[in-house]
């Protein structure tokens, strides 16, 4: 029997790319955004080199850019002037996140936007829900997330997003129910046409340390392990990803995506809907302190893990290289 000589696939670079069997377009990219009050202000986040807080004249100016290079999708986080316990900047008509992406759509007319909808960034404990006290226990102990109540406020966070010019909104705080009640609220208040892309597999990660940086948003007391996901399950992801679908999920997100591969995999075997990868705040600082000043070992690095995420199964990548693969791609 002959020897099978399937090195001759990968004899040069462009009978590689001719038979590649995994590709990264530019419109698989979704870039994310981090908006601050004011004018004319650029904070670099120094955990996270090269990404910045900007304010929204800064941001439209950073959007022209990115659709120059052909991005067609931006995620939008707030961080509010002030934080209060009931995230009333998150819902305000005249939030940071409202205003920008009011003036963002009066601008740039073909661009989708997606805004994340949590109040971990808008309250002064950084959890992602309403805290209550239990008779139960006292001291931080007595305190916990109380879903329901969190319900109502993420509602409407959504409408107040909807109603700036949002093409989807992302609920992220991971309560349950939270897919049907924005669902079911923006159809009440005629916003169909809305769609949600829901963090449905989001884990209680490691990886999350320089995105609390760039919003303030670290816990001010104990985690969030009792509504994240404990990264030790993948069937659990899977009944999260079917629960959010059945309530009305357009898209659906595992975040984080690097250790996540198989969530991604599964998912996508299991559900015909679109996915969602979030190569997260660490995944990309972590690659930064490895290829520093080695710009081409970081376009080598880049390319091979947001490649496996394309592999796993993702339709779309929410990446902070999403400037950087499109100028690589070019």
């Amino acid at each position: 029997m002959p020897v099978v000589r399937l090195r001759r696939l990968r004899r040069n670079p462009q009978i590689r790319n001719l038979v590649a069997e995994t590709r990264l377009r530019t419109e698989d990219m979704i870039l994310p955004c981090f908006v601050i009050g004011g004018e004319g202000r650029r904070e670099p986040i120094l955990s996270m080199p090269g990404i910045y807080r900007l304010s929204a004249d800064n941001l439209l100016k950073e959007l022209g850019e990115v659709k120059a290079l052909g991005i067609k999708a931006i995620l939008v986080f707030g961080i509010p002037e002030k934080k209060d316990n009931a995230a009333s900047e998150a819902y305000s008509d005249n939030g940071v996140v409202q205003k920008a992406i009011r003036r963002i759509r009066k601008e740039i007319k073909d661009i989708v936007i997606i805004s994340d909808v949590c109040i971990c960034s808008y309250t002064p404990h950084g959890h992602c829900g309403v805290i209550k006290k239990s008779k139960l226990y006292s001291g931080t102990r007595d305190l916990y997330i109380d879903n329901d109540k969190t319900l109502e406020i993420l509602a409407k966070v959504a409408v107040s997003h909807a109603a700036a010019g949002v093409d989807f909104v992302a609920p992220s705080a991971m309560m349950d129910g939270q897919v049907l009640e924005i669902r079911n609220t923006l159809d009440r208040r005629g916003f169909l046409d809305v769609g949600i892309v829901a963090y449905s597999a989001k884990f209680a990660s490691n990886f999350y340390g320089p995105f609390r940086d760039a919003l303030n948003s670290a816990p001010q007391f104990g985690d969030r392990k009792s509504y994240q996901m404990d990264f030790r399950n993948s069937d659990e992801a899977l009944r999260e990803m079917k629960q959010d679908i059945n309530e009305g999920a357009d898209i659906v997100m595992v975040k984080p995506a690097l250790a996540y591969l198989d969530i991604i995999y599964r998912a996508k075997e299991k559900f015909n809907i679109p996915i969602v990868a979030y190569n997260v705040s660490g995944e990309y600082s972590m690659i930064k302190k490895i290829s520093v000043g080695n710009k081409a070992k970081e376009k080598e690095l880049v390319f091979e893990i947001l490649t496996s995420m394309k592999r796993a199964g993702a339709d779309f990548i929410v990446t902070y290289f999403g400037k950087e693969v499109a100028r690589w791609l070019r």
